[in-house]
């Protein structure tokens, strides 16, 4: 018993075979009488090497008779995270109780019929929940660790199926009111093809293909078409507007900001324009005139296509007769957004709904987050394209990229520079790009060069970003703000500094801001040494594949679905039991088993529900 500027105890122990000494800091009087001399004690906790041998550190003092209960033999003890003021003997007793409370009422919402060809079939709920809190010595520990062991496998799979079945009755709300088919003849897709200076690749006729069929049905079609980093998905979105168009309904488009909708703006214009139709761009910077006008034409049918960001959802935009809704991005909106223009259509039907990203995302993320969505893949870039080069190299080198960049501006190329903080600050990325700006500006005068940060409002970026793009900027210092969709041919040096600071999707998608032409161009990683062996990883991937789906499914194993989807989307992925990265081999099964269970037993369907997303928004019809 030492007392001195931190009172310990050291107690020596011993089961006969050997000793070790148990340590105590924290001594009260209870503890020092159960440990007195000649007592026998039952001890649990961490072994570490310490001055004495083996010590073990504040054990846990379990009963000395629970040894000779021999229900309790055989049985691991469970280790559960606690909180402050909650001890494990009080979390384990509260369990306990809980399980024999519940013993008689635990029930069971998986019918018998549907999961008897899995192999834990052969537990009950109730025995799932027992040997996951109580599992027998005997039990595999590796197999138990991986969630492997049929007790998890019956707890994860009714989770797994219980958010199929949350996504599925999505799904049929977005569809009970019947869409329109469309009866296109194909003529207004010849003449947009004909004008085009190239045909479309394989992936994009088939992809269009696919949405023409949905749109020939009754229920309205919602599907999502991903596609790498310029896969050409405007002109997919375009040949299925020349079936609604024949039909002579209303097209809405939704970009996430009005940069992109303008881009598509231009893109349609060229397009359609000169095969007779009028096509209205709709955005928060309309003056008051502009916009009057332009809600006009939108009422009456006038303008055939709308292109826009969420202005289009606002109360005083009214539809003639919409009947695709097309939106672009689909992370940045969430399904509140995608049915709130379903209320846009007339007629009491739903519009078809085009869902479009250009962040590749994983099968089992995609089945998790966008399960009330049909999917199909533009895998296949167009001709022309030549791979981007990846280097990744320290910042101190920083300076010789500098001169690098200034002397391939001088030949006649366009180069983004993009800084990116340490903190995830909109105000100190700011601070960085004008930091950078000033120095490149200061010591290169002829150097035509373009700032666009958070802090600018939308006019100011917008300017700046055309010049960019009429080749009036040689160099474009950014923040991330130019991530998705800008299309700047000949731009050909993409520089990411701090790169080990973003993510591995991110990355992909500022990189392809490049490379757009059929010049050779380059992406200079450069970041902060030494790189963390997480940090190394990632910028190791993005140097070795230029694949959008190998990127994903590799950041999905290093970051998780949080940063893949944006925020928005994950709310609906917090998951009790199930890990979609590691259960994801679970996600087909569960979503047949979702399906049948909405079909034939909704009874069972809703109190899963109930049971495992009790706060879920619930989409029921009448």
């Amino acid at each position: 018993h030492s007392r001195g500027k931190r009172a310990s105890l050291a107690v020596q122990i011993s089961d006969g075979t050997g000793q070790v000494t148990l340590r105590f800091y924290h001594l009260y009087a209870a503890l020092i009488e159960k440990l007195a001399v000649g007592r026998e004690v039952r001890v649990f906790g961490e072994v570490r090497l310490g001055a004495r041998g083996l010590e073990l550190y504040h054990p846990e003092l379990l009963d000395p008779s629970a040894a000779l209960d021999h229900s309790q033999d055989g049985v691991l003890t469970p280790l559960y995270p606690t909180t402050e003021g909650l001890k494990q003997t009080t979390l384990r007793r509260l369990v306990d109780a809980a399980l024999k409370q519940h013993q008689a009422h635990v029930q069971e919402l998986l019918p018998t019929q549907l999961i008897a060809s899995f192999h834990f079939h052969h537990y009950s709920l109730y025995e799932a929940l027992q040997y996951i809190h109580h599992p027998p010595c005997h039990t595999q520990l590796e197999q138990f660790r991986q969630a492997q062991h049929p007790a998890q496998q019956r707890l994860i799979f009714e989770e797994l199926v219980a958010h199929q079945v949350s996504l599925l009755e999505r799904r049929h709300y977005m569809q009970h009111i019947e869409g329109i088919p469309v009866k296109p003849t194909g003529r207004l897709l010849h003449s947009l093809l004909a004008q085009l200076p190239f045909t479309p690749t394989a992936a994009q006729q088939r992809v269009a293909q696919e949405i023409l069929h949905d749109m020939q049905q009754r229920k309205p079609m919602l599907r999502l078409v991903q596609g790498d980093v310029g896969a050409g998905k405007t002109l997919v979105a375009a040949m299925a507007a020349c079936a609604v168009l024949e039909s002579e309904g209303q097209i809405a488009i939704m970009a996430p900001t009005e940069i992109l909708a303008e881009q598509h703006y231009l893109s349609f214009e060229r397009w359609f324009v000169p095969l007779g139709f009028h096509v209205q761009f709709l955005a928060a910077k309309l003056k008051t005139a502009a916009k009057r006008d332009a809600l006009e034409r939108i009422a009456s049918g006038a303008a055939t296509i709308v292109i826009g960001t969420h202005a289009l959802f606002q109360d005083q935009v009214n539809f003639h007769d919409l009947r695709l809704v097309i939106i672009d991005e689909q992370h940045r909106f969430g399904v509140e957004q995608r049915l709130a223009l379903r209320e846009k259509s007339k007629s009491n039907t739903t519009p078809h709904q085009l869902v479009m990203t250009a962040t590749p995302i994983p099968r089992t993320l995609a089945m998790s987050a966008y399960g009330d969505l049909d999917t199909s893949i533009i895998d296949e870039l167009p001709p022309g394209r030549t791979p981007i080069q990846t280097v990744a190299m320290p910042l101190e080198r920083r300076e010789q990229v500098v001169q690098r960049v200034v002397e391939n501006c001088r030949h006649g190329h366009q180069v983004y520079w993009v800084c990116t903080l340490v903190e995830q600050s909109e105000t100190l990325d700011a601070q960085a790009a004008e930091a950078i700006f000033l120095d490149i500006q200061h010591r290169f005068p002829s150097l035509r060069i373009g700032l666009v940060h958070g802090k600018l409002k939308p006019e100011q970026k917008q300017v700046v970003m055309q010049q960019f793009k009429d080749n009036q900027l040689q160099l474009l210092v950014a923040t991330t703000v130019i991530e998705v969709g800008v299309d700047v041919p000949n731009a050909s040096i993409m520089v990411i500094e701090n790169a080990e600071r973003l993510g591995l999707s991110q990355l992909h998608q500022l990189r392809g801001r490049v490379g757009r032409g059929a010049q050779q161009s380059y992406c200079v990683l450069l970041y902060k040494a030494p790189l963390s062996q997480h940090g190394q990883a990632r910028l190791d991937i993005l140097r070795q594949s230029s694949d959008g789906f190998v990127i994903a499914e590799r950041d999905l194993e290093l970051r998780g679905p949080g940063e893949i989807l944006g925020s928005r989307q994950t709310g609906s992925l917090s998951f009790k039991v199930a890990d979609l990265i590691r259960d994801g081999y679970l996600l087909e099964d569960a979503h047949r088993i979702a399906a049948e269970l909405l079909l034939h037993y909704p009874n069972q369907a809703d109190a899963l529900l109930k049971r495992w997303l009790p706060h879920a928004p619930r989409y029921r019809y009448v």
